[in-house]
């Protein structure tokens, strides 16, 4: 009989923080940038320099900390973790080892209707290294240290998760809890949220843990599923074939859809942490703590709650809506400004939906205004333009954030609403199309829809179809 196995997953997530500065010196953290352009003595690791925390930082990392139901250190301090590698100037990284700055908390995920916890072991604050960049022609590597002294947060988990669809539910936790909070874009693409798995595999009932391994470059959440699934079965059948599985860090490549053994923990360096000499400890006062949750927003769960209550919309719409926080915001905006939040909801799933499709960008990426949103549906309603003319409108807001009264005033899209000009479009369409009549009169009530189209044709779109669809019965009676 064959056996069955389960994966143990831990995970240990970077996310870097959406600071202006650096976490020790004032320097931009703007993603992009010609290389060593944000740069200056201390996070160049010059000596002399001296570094000064960033309380942009610490609040932030709290922030996380009391969102994912961790207990704060309120007196922690900074470690340095020494180690050489080119693209670390100081030979040794500023971080927390001793006393994170949050530690024993948890956050609740979902996976096929089944509820369950991912424990958090701790979040330490830290500051992130530069970068190389291996040039195939020169056979050389260049450093960047633009990103050299950018604040991260660490929140290393405990090993409660089994499946890939877990890993990449508790990673779409945390990042909905930290985009919502502004502490970061979380964006994989541009390694502003980063994740390594540690992961080994034991016979179903055992207690102990198996050999783990450590993945590297992990980029995207298709990459950490793949990466899993990959490991899991290497791991499986090793110990199958009666070999051991060896302690290592692996690196993933994406192309190839393989791992390769980086460096084997076995022989991993003494890290020699020691407290950072040159800053102070940090304290952080009950109302200091109590000033930082004031301003915690309103979650996701929260919100879906809420919209359920409030609001008559369907659940899916509900999910897609708060599933990031700029289609929340946007959502909430136009209903304050006055709109019908079904007629808001329809927008955001439908047009924008499918403008997003077209143009390959995400809700984040979206730069039309609630004003703007909020007129245009004002304008449908007021029937100063119809549904098609608002659809045009749409496109030019989405991309241009039009302002739409001036835009349908402009390029004259309003709807006529002289009745007598109407009725005589209307007339003429009838004269026209006989054919059309007989097959109406005779039962056919597809060929008042040809004489709708019709009718809108003559109008150039600008009529109200339900007025000329009135009119048109009125006229054949």
């Amino acid at each position: 009989m064959s056996k069955v196995y389960e994966t143990v997953i831990g995970l240990e997530v970077h996310v870097e923080l959406a600071t202006k500065t650096k976490i020790f010196c004032g320097c931009s953290t703007a993603f992009g940038g010609a290389p060593n352009t944000h740069t200056c003595p201390v996070c160049t690791g010059m000596p002399g320099s001296l570094p000064v925390l960033n309380k942009g930082v610490v609040e932030k990392a709290v922030a996380v900390g009391l969102a994912t139901n961790c207990t704060i250190t309120q007196n922690c301090k900074f470690d340095r973790k020494n180690y050489f590698y080119p693209d670390n100037p100081q030979n040794y990284q500023i971080s927390q080892l001793y006393y994170p700055i949050c530690r024993n908390g948890k956050v609740e995920i979902e996976v096929e209707g089944k509820k369950k916890f991912v424990r958090i072991h701790e979040i330490h604050m830290e500051e992130d290294a530069g970068k190389l960049v291996h040039d195939p022609y020169t056979d050389s590597s260049l450093v960047d240290f633009n990103r050299s002294g950018v604040p991260l947060i660490e929140i290393v988990s405990e090993p409660d998760m089994r499946s890939a669809e877990e890993v990449i539910a508790y990673l779409e936790k945390l990042r909905l809890i930290i985009q919502y909070l502004g502490a970061s874009d979380c964006k994989l693409n541009e390694g502003s949220m980063r994740a390594d798995v540690n992961l080994s595999v034991r016979e179903v009932g055992a207690e102990e843990f198996g050999t783990r391994t450590e993945t590297k470059n992990l980029n995207s959440f298709k990459a950490i599923a793949h990466a899993i699934e990959n490991e899991r079965e290497r791991q499986i059948d090793l110990i199958e074939a009666g070999e051991k599985v060896v302690q290592e860090t692996r690196r993933w490549d994406d192309t190839k859809e393989y791992s390769y053994p980086m460096r084997s923990k076995e022989d991993a360096q003494d890290y020699r942490y020691f407290p950072d000499p040159d800053l102070v400890p940090v304290q952080i006062s009950d109302e200091w703590m109590e000033e930082i949750r004031s301003r915690q927003p309103e979650f996701r769960d929260e919100k879906k709650i809420r919209y359920k209550e409030e609001y008559d919309i369907p659940d899916y719409d509900i999910d897609i809506i708060t599933n990031t926080k700029k289609m929340a915001d946007l959502f909430e905006e136009t209903i304050a400004l006055g709109a019908n939040p079904k007629k808001v909801s329809n927008w955001l799933m439908g047009e924008t939906m499918r403008l997003m499709k077209e143009h390959s960008i995400d809700a984040d990426e979206l730069s039309f205004s609630a004003e703007h949103l909020a007129k245009l549906i004002q304008m449908v309603d007021a029937k100063a333009i119809n549904s098609n003319v608002a659809k045009e409108v749409f496109e030019k807001i989405f991309t241009d954030d039009i302002e739409p009264e001036s835009y349908v005033k402009e390029h004259g899209l309003a709807t006529v609403n002289d009745e007598g000009a109407l009725r005589k479009v209307v007339e003429e369409v009838i004269a026209n199309n006989p054919k059309a009549i007989e097959d109406f009169r005779g039962g056919k009530e597809k060929a008042l829809g040809a004489l709708v189209g019709q009718t809108m044709k003559a109008m150039k779109g600008k009529a109200d179809p339900a007025s000329v669809n009135q009119m048109l019965r009125e006229l054949l009676k």
